[in-house]
Formats: structure tokens, C-alpha cells, sequence
């Protein structure tokens, strides 16, 4: 694995360019080769000519598989650049030219091997980048779609805090008419908050008193009585207990 970047992507693709050229010189090679077995058949064609005429015969004495072999040996004689054609020398020759036809392919063989790794590292390099457009996409529509999200909560933003202004504006005018017709200051707005809060700070001390009270919540009521006479005459007296509270 390889991490996909700038760098890697160029040096993929500068491989590549470097395998085309060794493909292109190769072919050119080819090509060069194809030339010179022409000269080679051409100038075989000379020998022959010679050949024939130093021994004083013509091609037209010969026998076609005469010939033709005559023809096949001169132009291996050429091609194998050989001073002669005897066995000795067809032999080197023959062997050089098959060592050479063996580097040649086993070259091309290599050549076709990263060539095919190339494309397999640049197919998977273009689906990665195909992946990566495809995601940066994705973000592009989602930031467009929280963007105008945020731009509708900034206009409604926007629109409370203006509300919001025109009401307390509002709320100034009516106090101030209040005031202007010498109403009580008691009922406006700010009044009855403060008011409210007054309430409930009472509220707050009156809730340990009740605690320290509910011990006697459940004791007899006391009986009143509108004279003392009546508290000396009640069948009671005596037995009356009075409560004494520690508050």
C-alpha cells in the first residue's frame, strides 16, 4: 500500500512516461531491425549475384530448392554478419543473436510486468481520487445547506431582536403615558417584577419558620375565654396547660 498524495500520483505517472519511452525505443529497435534485414535481403541479393557468377553460374541454371537454399544462406550470412559461410562461423553467430533475441524479450517482459502495475496503481490511484471529488461534493452541499441554515437563524435572530426592541419601545410609551396621567407607579411593568421578587424572598424566610412551627401543629387549640372570671368559672380550670414556643 502506498499513501495516495501529489508526490506518488507524479511519480506514477513519470513511470509511466519513463515505460512508454523504453516501450517507444523498443519499437524503434524493432523497426531498425526490420531496415536492416532489408539491406541485408538487398545486399544478399548482390552475393548472390556474385556468388553465382564466380563459379560461373547463373541463377537461371540453378533448381528452385537450389536457390532457394543458396537465397536462405546468403541472407543468414548477412544477417549474422558472418565473413563466410562456413559452420564455424554460423555457430557464434547464431548463438550471439539467439542471446540477444533472449535479453530483448525477457526486457519487454519486465517492461510489460511495470507497465501493468503502473496502470493497476493508476487505476486504483483514479478511483481514490474519484472517491475523494465525490466526498469533497458531499462536504461542498452540506456546508451550502448549513450555511443557509445559519443565515435563516441570523435573519430570525435578527427579526426577534428587532421584536423584541419595538416591544420594550412599546412597553417605555405605556409606562411613561402611565406616568404622564398620574397613575400609580405601583402596577407598572418594573414595579410589580420588583414586587414579585419581594414576594418571593418572604417566601423564602417565612419556609424555616413553618419547619420550627410544625412540631405544635398538632397540639389542642387553646379555648379563649373574654374574661378571667369566666377562665376562675370554667370546668377546666386547672387543666389548662399553656404551650410555650421557642422560636
Amino acid at each position: 500500500p502506498f499513501e495516495v498524495n501529489t508526490r506518488t500520483v507524479d511519480i506514477l505517472y513519470q513511470m509511466a512516461q519513463s515505460s512508454e519511452a523504453r516501450c517507444s525505443d523498443t519499437a524503434l529497435l524493432t523497426e531498425d531491425y526490420k531496415q536492416k534485414t532489408s539491406e541485408y535481403q538487398a545486399d544478399a541479393a548482390h552475393l548472390e549475384d556474385v556468388l553465382l557468377q564466380g563459379v560461373g553460374l547463373s541463377g537461371a541454371s540453378l533448381s528452385k530448392p537450389t536457390a532457394d537454399y543458396l537465397s536462405a544462406l546468403v541472407d543468414n550470412a548477412m544477417v549474422l554478419g558472418v565473413k563466410d559461410t562456413s559452420l564455424t562461423s554460423f555457430m557464434p553467430a547464431i548463438n550471439n543473436l539467439t542471446g540477444d533475441l533472449l535479453e530483448v524479450e525477457k526486457s519487454n517482459r519486465k517492461l510489460e510486468r511495470e507497465l501493468r502495475a503502473l496502470q493497476k496503481r493508476l487505476g486504483s490511484t483514479l478511483v481514490l481520487r474519484g472517491n475523494l471529488q465525490e466526498d469533497i461534493d458531499k462536504t461542498t452541499k452540506s456546508q451550502a445547506v448549513e450555511s443557509a441554515k445559519a443565515e435563516e437563524r441570523l435573519l430570525n435572530m435578527d427579526f426577534v431582536t428587532a421584536k423584541a426592541q419595538e416591544l420594550s419601545i412599546r412597553q417605555q410609551r405605556s409606562e411613561a403615558q402611565l406616568v404622564s396621567r398620574n397613575m400609580d407607579k405601583s402596577i407598572t411593568h418594573q414595579a410589580i417584577v420588583q414586587l414579585s421578587e419581594e414576594v418571593g424572598a418572604l417566601q423564602n424566610e417565612i419556609i424555616p419558620l413553618k419547619k420550627k412551627l410544625e412540631p405544635y401543629m398538632d397540639l389542642s387549640p387553646v379555648r379563649s375565654f373574654s374574661s378571667f372570671s369566666d377562665f376562675i368559672t370554667s370546668p377546666t380550670k386547672g387543666a389548662i396547660t399553656f404551650p410555650v414556643f421557642f422560636l
